[in-house]
């Protein structure tokens, strides 16, 4: 290994949006380089050409941003003379290949897709696991002139040694050992000439000094091949750690039918960073800190002792209980700005800010202001039959006490003084009529700062409708 700093990367292929098993990954390895004092690379895998979109890309640098995780090296962060695009990488590849093809080490493979998937099934009919049959392994130089001739571009596929194992220290799995009987030949370069991941990715992680790779369980079996192209090609290798499988509640991995699984999805609902971060930071990994923590705190303690082999369940009643922890303990300014949207324009910055205030501990997320916006700044509520029951029980006089004390410009505790000496009214029979009469629930945000974002007029409408 590097005496360099631990460096590591989060490499995504900019298909599809930022999934939450990603983004764990991108987290785990931004935090073990942070723990360290390394470096935290972001490098775009995009050789995919047809499925590969810049706007994909620019979506999951966003929610990388979004998440706090800035990167050291990477897009819009070049080191001069590193291109972080797989796709501008070509010419590292050739370089690789050739020296590749000129120890003997590749060989031309002409089998169609037809074929790979007949000898899959043929293998998994006779019970045993599927892997490339070596059709192509040993073709004379006359036979493959002849395929040639016939119009078919080969894939290149590297030779597998025989007899040997791989084997290797995971950092999460620990002692893994393969044989290169099971593996088989594998495909470097795509028939139109492109490299295949298990060559590109390879590469770029040498090339790029990334000493420690963290990426999902779903590679571990991907790795014996990796170190194979690097031993071969005399390139250092990286410590590898294959990270637990995400699931959803019912154990199964991940998917839409569990709900929201993107980043973008839950930014647009009005999850917090620091939320989203800290339920993820507790996925599989653990930790004797049970409060929020900041990104730095997190990287202290992050280890990846702590992280486990089970697959880690994302449950989103979970992700609000830290929801709920770090929205009702933002500064007011931030709270602010996260409700923005939500709350009336027309009204003066400080009736806004006494409306935030007030309804905070109620809110989960952005929409939920609007409840208690249409409570405080539209009509006078209907209530319901039972509601309307108890206000009348509680007697016109209680409440043309109560519209006098309000049209005063009184406060809540002069409408609640003034209620008192004119019925005696205590307890539940005090607090309650009030509360339904001036927002139409039982229960919610505590009245006083409700009602000083609460226009007086409307305060002394919703007061005096039942004072007569």
């Amino acid at each position: 290994m590097s005496h360099g700093p631990i460096t590591t990367r989060f490499a995504p292929s900019p298909t599809g949006e930022l999934h939450l098993g990603n983004a764990r990954t991108a987290l785990f390895s931004w935090l073990f380089a942070r723990h360290h004092g390394g470096r935290f690379v972001l490098r775009i895998e995009d050789t995919d050409t047809e499925r590969s979109k810049e706007a994909f890309t620019h979506a999951l640098m966003d929610d990388l941003r979004w998440m706090g995780l800035e990167w050291d090296a990477g897009p819009g962060n070049e080191v001069p003379g590193v291109e972080y695009l797989q796709s501008r990488r070509g010419p590292i590849y050739a370089r690789h290949s050739a020296a590749l093809d000129a120890r003997g080490l590749t060989y031309p493979c002409y089998c169609t897709p037809l074929e790979l998937d007949m000898s899959r099934k043929a293998q998994l009919a006779a019970g045993r696991p599927p892997r490339y049959a070596g059709t192509c392994r040993d073709l004379s130089a006359e036979a493959r002139v002849r395929k040639s001739a016939q119009g078919i571009s080969p894939t290149t596929r590297f030779r597998v040694p025989m007899g040997q194992r791989v084997e290797f220290d995971d950092m999460v799995h620990g002692f893994q050992s393969f044989a290169t009987d099971d593996i088989g030949d594998f495909i470097l370069r795509r028939a139109d000439g492109s490299a295949a991941f298990f060559f590109s990715n390879a590469i770029d992680d040498s090339e790029m000094g990334i000493t420690h790779v963290l990426r999902g369980e779903d590679h571990l079996t991907n790795t014996p091949r990796q170190l194979l192209v690097l031993e071969a090609l005399g390139l250092r290798a990286p410590t590898y750690g294959h990270l637990s499988l995400l699931v959803g509640v019912d154990g199964a991995p991940l998917s839409k039918r569990h709900g929201a699984t993107s980043v973008r999805e839950f930014r647009e609902r009005g999850y917090l960073p620091a939320a989203l971060s800290n339920h993820l930071f507790r996925l599989g990994h653990s930790s004797p800190e049970n409060g929020v923590l900041e990104p730095q705190a997190m990287a202290r303690a992050f280890t990846v002792k702590h992280l486990g082999r089970a697959p880690a369940r994302f449950e989103e009643s979970q992700l609000n209980v830290w929801q709920r922890e770090v929205a009702h303990h933002l500064p007011i300014e931030e709270s602010e700005r996260w409700l923005a949207a939500e709350t009336p324009r027309d009204i003066d910055a400080e009736r806004r800010r006494a409306f935030i205030a007030a309804i905070r501990p109620n809110v989960l997320l952005p929409a939920d202001v609007g409840r208690w916006r249409d409570v405080v700044f539209g009509p006078s509520p209907q209530l319901d039959d039972v509601a309307l029951a108890r206000v009348r029980e509680a007697g016109t006089q209680f409440f043309q006490a109560a519209a006098r004390a309000a049209a005063a410009g009184g406060t809540l505790g002069t409408i609640v003084d003034a209620v008192k000496a004119a019925t005696g009214a205590k307890g539940q029979a005090l607090w309650k009529p009030l509360r339904l009469a001036l927002t139409g629930a039982a229960e919610g945000p505590e009245l006083e700062p409700l009602l000083r974002a609460m226009p007086i007029s409307a305060i002394h409408d919703r007061l005096n409708r039942f004072a007569a």
